[in-house]
């Protein structure tokens, strides 16, 4: 038990109230702590960003205080109480709606003026402090977005300089493991977990859930994303009718759904391997089907057979298989994820079948493998 958390019962016993059950305070942020690297971890919902706005509206009543208070806050050139704001470019599709020096979340918004910048690679983060040497905290939203590298250049720097990074991002990803390598590695290098929960979102449940949970509304159904679905993919930040992009929710592990992980290692991930061997015969059948008539796929046949009853999770099961883009989905697991397929065979297979290309493009630049179909 903390001292402060004693002295917080300590405090509250000499007012002469009853036996009470006090719990640890949420205080404000400490800028006198150099060196650190914080994660703010939770699904989505959570309030991870809000968490960061906080930090915000507690540096501007810090730097309001004496000059003496720069003594106490002041690491390298730098100064703690100064705070920046970094989001990855592709949360430019996102907050549309909003201007450049807007903090916004799902919750509102913070105006942090000119203290907030969108990169895209641990590189650019690098140049960004250089550029900002007074600035002592760093906010990296969404840092499991970024390059493997990203983790350890914030250890460098919060090592050798004492500056301060907080971290709100994903640690699991839609399917409940580890988002990626720079998160497991984010987990290695931190100092501090701040980890957030929420409610479950399902509509008949107050449980607390730290699952994040994909799913498309397709002709005002609700379709969980399947397993293979592409890992990363933008959004979740207003409701979307379009099956081709997804919303994000909550969920506990009752009324998490997450239809044919067994389907993907069973019969999608081999099928690749086999691709990559030379023999594509299966895997090409099995995207025609999945692309024209999806119902007569192994996927449609598998959820048939393995989610037949009226229960709600089987009904919801069966109802992934009416998101548009299904053979996209499966090749962008195949080729961006799993790296089974050569882009020359990627290009072949959405030559043969006419797939969408756009979509393509868009969920493979997600990924951090871009393909031009253009050409």
């Amino acid at each position: 038990m903390s001292d402060q958390f004693t002295n917080l019962r300590t405090f509250y016993s000499t007012l002469g109230l009853p036996q009470l059950h006090v719990h640890n305070a949420r205080n404000h942020f400490d800028f006198t702590r150099p060196g650190r690297r914080i994660l703010v971890v939770g699904p989505m919902g959570s309030g991870k960003t809000g968490f960061a706005a906080q930090i915000w509206r507690d540096s501007r009543v810090a730097l309001a205080k004496d000059d003496q208070v720069e003594t106490w806050t002041s690491v390298d050139g730098a100064d703690l109480r100064r705070v920046f704001f970094v989001r990855s470019r592709l949360d430019r599709r996102r907050f549309t709606e909003y201007p450049p020096e807007a903090l916004a979340y799902r919750g509102g918004y913070e105006m942090v003026g000119d203290s907030i910048a969108d990169i895209s690679s641990s590189f650019e983060l690098e140049e960004l402090i250089e550029a900002h040497p007074d600035v002592g905290t760093w906010v990296i939203d969404e840092a499991s977005f970024y390059d493997e590298r990203m983790a350890y250049v914030i250890q460098r720097l919060s090592v050798s300089r004492g500056l301060v990074f907080v971290l709100p991002t994903l640690i699991l990803n839609f399917r409940n493991a580890l988002f990626n390598t720079t998160a497991s590695l984010l987990l290695e290098v931190a100092s501090d977990v701040f980890p957030l929960s929420a409610y479950c979102e399902h509509s008949a449940c107050l449980t607390d859930s730290n699952y994040t949970y994909r799913y498309y509304l397709v002709g005002g159904r609700e379709c969980p994303a399947l397993y293979f679905d592409p890992l990363i993919i933008v959004g979740g930040d207003r409701t979307q009718e379009d099956g081709r992009q997804p919303n994000y929710g909550t969920r506990c592990g009752e009324h998490h759904i997450l239809p044919a992980k067994d389907y993907t290692y069973l019969v999608l991930k081999p099928m690749g391997e086999a691709a990559a061997a030379g023999d594509g015969t299966d895997l090409l059948e099995e995207l025609r089907a999945l692309n024209a008539d999806p119902d007569s796929s192994r996927l449609g046949r598998w959820l048939a057979e393995h989610h037949p009853s009226d229960s709600e999770r089987d009904r919801l099961s069966r109802n992934a298989i009416l998101v548009p883009c299904l053979a996209e989905r499966a090749l962008v697991f195949l080729f961006a994820e799993q790296n089974l397929i050569s882009e020359q065979l990627l290009r072949e297979i959405v030559n043969a079948l006419d797939l969408d290309r756009n979509y393509l493009a868009e969920r493979l630049a997600d990924n951090r493998r871009p393909v031009d179909f253009s050409t």
